[in-house]
Order: C-alpha cells, then structure tokens, then sequence
C-alpha cells in the first residue's frame, strides 16, 4: 500500500515537473546539484527541464534525503 502513496506522489511531480520543471526536482532531492543543474537546462529550454525533471523523479527512490558519511 505505501507504493501506491509513492506512485501517486510521483504521478503529481511529474505533472508538475510539465509546469515547474525546477519545483519538482527540489521537492524530490533538495538543494543539490540536480536542482541547480535543471535550473540550467529549464533557462536553456524548456523541454530540456522538464526531460531532466521527468529523469531525476524515476531515478530515485525516496524523496527524503537522507545523509550518508
């Protein structure tokens, strides 16, 4: 049952990601180089954003960061 919380959370980013491709990926991995890198590719074009939006949402997993040393 908690796949179901996490497809359906995905199927949102992903909507939003069409919309905000920036947005979604914050939501889903914070301020890292991931975000900074769609913030990139949004400015360059918009489709370019929203592929790299659509990628980093199905790559991972979790949308908690955790730390790891």
């Amino acid at each position: 049952m908690a796949n179901n919380v996490s497809s359906n959370w995905n199927v949102f980013l992903y909507l939003l990601a069409i919309l905000i491709p920036p947005a979604s990926v914050f939501i889903k991995r914070g301020v890292l180089a991931d975000f900074w890198i769609n913030i990139l590719l949004t400015i360059l074009g918009w489709i370019p954003g929203v592929v790299h939006a659509w990628y980093i949402i199905s790559k991972h997993e979790h949308t908690h960061r955790t730390k790891s040393h």
